[in-house]
């Protein structure tokens, strides 16, 4: 039965049948649109997620709350990106991808659960829309926006009140709410629902008036239909041996992007700063400013370098860096050259800044976007959302008594988390630029497939 599906996958796939799935890498005011209106939900993300930093001090003075009372607070966000994490994929699949302490806590409970749902729509969306050559770079304009919302958060934040400042962050909803109604649906979304007539329209809207858009039509259609008639799209179906591949990979960089701890850093930042005894004011803001051209020389090299060779670079970093956060608070612990802590630890979060930046941050959301078929991609993208999210609380919940119980041992078992990063993705993660997401999907299944019928074989 595999070796009949991966025959009809090949019959189905455009890329093996000689004929060249030739996407259009140029680039129409409608995709660019649709691209900037998708992201303003990501500048909320990152708002959202700088936002307990900087306010740290002023909630915790204002509103006397205990340390385990701000870590409540601090991680309750990730809580409601759980809950927007299990609903996202299908809430995209049925409406399309467009779409006091207690009150303290419900707001951001419910701005997590609004960036749960955004964290998986906003990068599908794109990957669905954008063309094959320049995905990569459109995809990460997500990451941009997303590091444009923390670092402004992170820069203003020290200067204004956390009221003033949780107000700033209802803009970019503001202009994403009214830019919605001026953006085409997800033409691959339209055909799995089939409504034919709209799928052609939003295609010609994307890539233009004169635009010959029917090879790729035809190769969507092709390998939609192929796709369907061999599942019923259940949660159940991701486990069948055919989906092992991206699932894994899909699993694996959601668990690593988060053990790593860059959420715990991203939300606590300013206190790790006076812990090191380095000024937590101009940390955050150095933080601010690197943070932006770092992600934009992301995007100008994911479609030229690729996204393992990225992936690799910023794991590496990662764990160099949070090694040395590590060693400089095992210097403050009473082991010699004491002195030297804040400045390593300052040098050791921008580092940690730019390397993240570089990758780990926003590939694997591309990845996510890129791997998983049309056919299983809600349940999929639910997830791998869900288990990211999940992982985000329990670090950004844990942190602050991980610091505690010692501040060198956190950023060691951080440090340790990416050396395995390096080895899950030398080993496990394909590279997918340049390839429509029918020519990813056929890889990957192969891939699956090929290991399938090694196993029956042994056995």
């Amino acid at each position: 039965m595999e070796e009949g599906l991966g025959e009809r996958l090949i019959e189905a796939n455009p890329h093996t049948n000689g004929s060249s799935s030739k996407s259009s890498s140029s680039t129409t005011a409608a995709v660019v649109l649709s691209t900037l209106v998708a992201v303003c939900g990501s500048f909320c993300y990152g708002s959202a997620a700088a936002y307990s930093s900087p306010a740290e001090s002023g909630i915790m003075e204002d509103l006397g709350l205990s340390l385990a009372a701000y870590s409540v607070f601090g991680s309750i966000m990730t809580v409601g990106g759980m809950i927007g994490a299990i609903v996202s994929g299908r809430i995209a699949d049925i409406f399309g991808r467009r779409g006091a302490s207690l009150w303290l806590d419900l707001g951001r409970l419910s701005i997590g659960f609004g960036v749960g749902i955004l964290s998986y729509v906003v990068p599908v969306y794109i990957a669905e829309i954008a063309p094959k050559d320049l995905r990569g770079a459109f995809t990460s304009i997500n990451q941009l926006m997303s590091t444009c919302g923390y670092s402004l958060t992170l820069f203003i934040g020290n200067i204004i009140s956390w009221r003033t400042l949780a107000l700033v962050g209802t803009i970019p909803c503001l202009l994403q709410l009214i830019g919605l109604f001026f953006i085409p649906e997800s033409p691959r979304w339209l055909l799995k629902v089939g409504r034919e007539k709209e799928f052609q329209n939003a295609w010609q809207c994307l890539r233009g008036e004169n635009a010959d858009f029917s090879e790729e039509a035809s190769g969507i259609r092709d390998h939609l239909e192929t796709s369907q008639q061999n599942s019923k799209a259940g949660i159940s179906e991701l486990f069948q041996r055919r989906y092992a591949n991206p699932l894994i990979i899909g699993v694996g960089l959601m668990l690593l992007q988060q053990l790593g701890g860059v959420s715990a850093m991203a939300y606590y930042s300013s206190s790790v700063f006076e812990k090191s005894g380095f000024s937590s004011s101009i940390g955050t803001k150095s933080i601010a400013i690197l943070e932006v051209p770092a992600v934009v020389l992301d995007i100008l090299l994911m479609d030229k370098a690729g996204r393992r060779l990225l992936l690799l670079i910023s794991a590496s970093g990662l764990c160099f860096f949070n090694f040395l956060v590590g060693l400089a608070f095992y210097f403050q612990a009473g082991n010699g050259l004491k002195e030297l802590t804040p400045i390593l630890v300052f040098i050791g979060f921008l580092g940690m800044t730019a390397s993240n930046s570089a990758g780990m941050s926003g590939i694997p959301w591309i990845i996510m976007s890129e791997i998983f078929p049309l056919n299983v991609k809600a349940s999929a993208g639910s997830l791998v959302t869900l288990i990211n999210w999940s992982c985000s609380w329990l670090v950004t919940f844990t942190f602050n008594f991980m610091m505690e119980w010692s501040a060198a041992g956190t950023f060691f078992i951080f440090a340790g988390v990416y050396v395995v990063t390096v080895l899950f993705v030398a080993k496990m993660v394909p590279e997918t630029k340049g390839q429509t997401l029918e020519e990813i999907e056929f890889s990957i299944s192969s891939a699956s497939t090929s290991s399938a019928v090694r196993g029956n074989s042994t056995t």
